[in-house]
């Protein structure tokens, strides 16, 4: 019995050793590997266990396993194992099957060490330079795959080349398609003891208090300045029970009014049990009533709406306005589209970042208006998490692209590859930002553009 435990520990050394050297890009033959179907066992197994210790460093007492991951975890070895069969009927040397496979997950250690260090370093690193590294590791994850096949199969042969399009074609599988979660799932203990009570619409003085908190919001609206592009902007975060799309509102509101110049023409509505005392909530009466009022005040020739709504959104392209006990009627794509019509504003900029966001592009776009989404009208996006200060698409986009650039469009094409960047290095399902302009409006972005970038 002991002799057997031995000879087991002594080829999981010996595979992992030479999944390190195949990583590295050293010489591995392969008589370095230790194949059997029970050597295969114990070396998915020290895989399973290095991926629950890195995602645990990653993420950090106190905590507890994600049950949710482990079947995506467990299913890559009948995927992996599939994919070796046919590649070695390709090849036409079904006995490799089982020494590929080996080889496909001996590398697996020293990547999930490799992505541990990487998650501590990128902290620290700008959203650039992190992309860039999340792009190399795919690369060379990818590399070290291939190079397993050659080892076994060599390189000269047009059947070989095809399992490597088969074996490539299961990589980006994996990775962009397939779900793929942490193991370990952080816990804020904070989060669990929860402080005292929040304030809540339902206390009566707060309640009564919302029609003043509109009112005297409208008041304070500048008026527009003959011969001047004025900017306008609205901000609605209308989820109460997550905190992110406040915090992001209030960043993006504060952004613009000083370095777009939309100070004293900032308009922000929000449902927060912080805010109810200071800001109006957002309901999608108290939207309509805002355009309304400021189709009134803009120059329906010279000005420019910049509407951004922040929330969750579902497979019916409806955006969550939540505030409990209040039951809130939600926003579709044509009341919003109606709202913006009655309102009269004409030049509109519309960003929604939510997920299926992409399904508000075809009901709202017009020869008149720039519209941004955050995903697909078939996708999620992430980054919605308590005590984040953005999103991913708004940090993206608003704290990074347009912190160097005036051109709404322009920052969404840099906002685009950041977010894909990041999708990607998490192991995340795109999210696919999308971007309609429409005709005319590009020659009047391209005025404010210039105005705004003007020394004021």
């Amino acid at each position: 019995m002991k002799s057997a435990v031995v000879m087991l520990l002594r080829g999981l050394s010996r595979n992992v050793v030479a999944g390190t050297r195949l990583a590295l890009l050293l010489r591995v033959s392969p008589l370095d590997y230790r194949i059997s179907p029970t050597d295969f066992a114990a070396l998915f197994a020290l895989d399973a266990l290095a991926a629950l210790a890195g995602s645990f460093l990653r993420g950090g007492p106190p905590g507890h396993l994600n049950v949710e991951a482990v079947p995506m975890l467990l299913a890559q070895v009948p995927i992996v194992l599939l994919v070796c069969l046919i590649m070695a009927a390709m090849i036409g040397r079904r006995e490799l099957a089982l020494g590929l496979a080996t080889a496909l997950f001996a590398s697996d250690p020293f990547f999930e060490l490799v992505t541990t260090v990487l998650g501590f370093g990128l902290g620290w690193l700008s959203p650039k330079p992190g992309a860039v590294l999340g792009y190399a590791l795919l690369a060379w994850t990818l590399l070290t795959l291939l190079r397993a096949l050659a080892v076994f199969a060599g390189w000269r042969s047009v059947r070989v080349a095809g399992a490597g399009v088969v074996l490539t074609l299961m990589f980006l599988g994996l990775v962009l398609v397939g779900p793929q979660s942490e193991l370990w799932t952080h816990v804020d203990p904070e989060a669990e003891h929860p402080a005292a009570a929040p304030p809540s619409i339902a206390e009566e003085q707060l309640f009564h208090r919302q029609q003043t908190l509109l009112d005297q919001v409208l008041a304070n609206v500048a008026p527009e300045r003959p011969g001047v592009e004025d900017l306008y902007f609205v901000g609605v975060a209308p989820y109460s029970s997550q905190d992110v799309f406040v915090r992001e509102i209030n960043a993006v509101r504060k952004m613009f009014d000083q370095r777009f110049g939309t100070a004293g023409r900032s308009i922000v509505l929000a449902n927060s049990p912080a805010t109810l005392a200071d800001t109006p909530i957002a309901t999608a009466t108290n939207l309509r009533t805002v355009l309304q009022y400021l189709g009134k005040v803009m120059n329906p020739e010279e000005d420019v709406l910049f509407l951004f709504i922040t929330t969750h959104g579902d497979r019916q392209h409806e955006l969550a306005f939540e505030l409990p006990p209040l039951e809130l009627q939600q926003l579709t794509p044509t009341a919003l589209g109606r709202a913006l019509n009655d309102s009269g504003i004409k030049w509109k900029v519309l960003v929604v970042s939510a997920c299926y966001s992409g399904g508000f592009v075809e009901p709202l776009k017009d020869a008149n208006t720039l519209i941004i989404t955050a995903a697909d009208d078939k996708s999620s996006s992430f980054g919605c998490e308590n005590g984040r200060d953005f999103t991913y698409f708004g940090r993206a986009y608003f704290n990074d692209a347009l912190a160097s650039t005036y051109s709404f469009t322009e920052a969404f094409e840099n906002a685009r590859r950041e977010v894909t960047a990041l999708e990607r290095t998490e192991g995340r399902a795109p999210s696919s930002p999308q971007m309609w302009v429409g005709n005319a409006i590009r020659g009047k972005l391209v005025s404010l553009q210039r105005r705004l970038a003007m020394p004021r």
